[in-house]
């Protein structure tokens, strides 16, 4: 698999509501480490469409982005993503018209054709908008055409949102947004961080039908994972307990607030769920500083990932933010070995020249 030689590292929030918490605690938290993590270097900083579900707050995500963009200066902002089937195009194109026009050259819109909740909940949302998963392709390209140019006589016109041209990221957990971002020649993000499946699949299909466009020459293909880390393994451990209880929870059914950690899964699980908690929990790491170096390298070589986009349910904020500080590290330091070695590569050509 041929690797980037420079991977850029990322923010997946979903603004978790823990056990005891609030909506309101979970905005404070989310925007202060998006300022950290503006600090610490990361590329851009996405929160997520859910609904009805309890531990999860940015269901109004434009809301929240505003909210984050609002609060930081200089990192990317958006969303990881939006649910289009739940929106009319029009809605989202003036959203994030408005969110370009209040924050200039920093605003993303990732886009997903799932429900970001169950059945009944997505009834609930679209009433009679009539649209679906079925219908992403043509409610994409409608919202595209909003973000365009706006000519003579045109019917309907975004405002603001014409001309702005607000970069598009497609999202996936399958090889349907793969294909057509592929044909579109966007960049794509898989959801390896909760259903890991299909990744390699789908980056292939990415990577061998892409058709360079105006917006992207090369394809651009971003993973996510979980990542919990600490300053010893065993602390990392015990956080990445929390991510198990949600993914047991959501295997029965109960979608509860973010639970705290605890020192063992023992007797709070049987061996099935343990194997399927483990399988959707793929591309995960919990480690110290150096098994999270050799776990995230492993990844990017596993996958040729462009960027990694970083997520962590984690109970503790303090230890949330050391969680991230510690990513950022070790990235940053993947990312000197990387330049290093392309260097190093370059002499060695111009010397075998000479």
């Amino acid at each position: 698999m041929k690797t980037n030689p420079d991977p850029l590292y990322s923010v997946l929030d979903l603004s978790p509501i823990r056990q005891g918490g609030t909506a309101a605690e979970a905005f404070r938290n989310s925007l202060d480490l998006a300022r950290h993590a503006e600090s610490w270097g990361y590329h851009r900083y996405w929160v997520a469409e859910h609904h009805n579900i309890s531990g999860i707050a940015s269901a109004a995500t434009s809301v929240v982005i505003g909210h984050i963009a609002g609060g930081t200066s200089t990192i990317r902002v958006g969303s990881g993503g939006i649910m289009l089937p739940n929106h009319a195009p029009l809605v989202i194109a003036e959203q994030f018209g408005t969110l370009e026009s209040l924050y200039p050259g920093r605003i993303d819109l990732g886009l997903g054709r799932a429900p970001g909740g169950d059945q009944t909940t997505a009834r609930a949302l679209r009433r009679n908008l009539g649209s679906s998963g079925d219908t992403f392709p043509q409610d994409l390209q409608e919202l595209r055409q909003y973000f365009a140019e706006s000519v003579p006589h045109q019917a309907v016109t975004a405002v603001p949102g014409a001309g702005l041209r607000v970069p598009i990221y497609l999202l996936g957990s399958s090889t349907f947004s793969a294909q057509l971002a592929a044909r579109l020649g966007l960049p794509f993000a898989f959801a390896s961080h909760f259903a890991p499946d299909s990744l390699h699949d789908a980056l292939r299909l990415y990577r061998n039908g892409f058709q360079p466009s105006e917006t992207l020459r090369q394809p651009h293909v971003i993973v996510g994972v979980n990542v919990f880390a600490a300053d010893t393994d065993a602390e990392a451990a015990r956080l990445f307990t929390t991510l198990q209880q949600m993914f047991l929870n959501l295997i029965r059914s109960r979608p509860l607030p973010m639970p705290p950690p605890v020192d063992s899964m023992d007797g709070l699980w049987n061996e099935g769920e343990a194997a399927y908690v483990s399988r959707m929990t793929y591309f995960s790491v919990a480690g110290g500083p150096d098994k999270l170096r050799d776990g995230l390298e492993s990844i990017l070589m596993e996958t040729g990932a462009d960027e990694i986009i970083v997520t962590a349910q984690i109970y503790d904020h303090s230890a949330r933010l050391r969680s991230f500080e510690i990513t950022a590290e070790v990235f940053r330091g993947i990312q000197r070995k990387r330049a290093g070695f392309q260097t190093g590569r370059h002499l060695e050509t111009a010397a075998n020249a000479l």
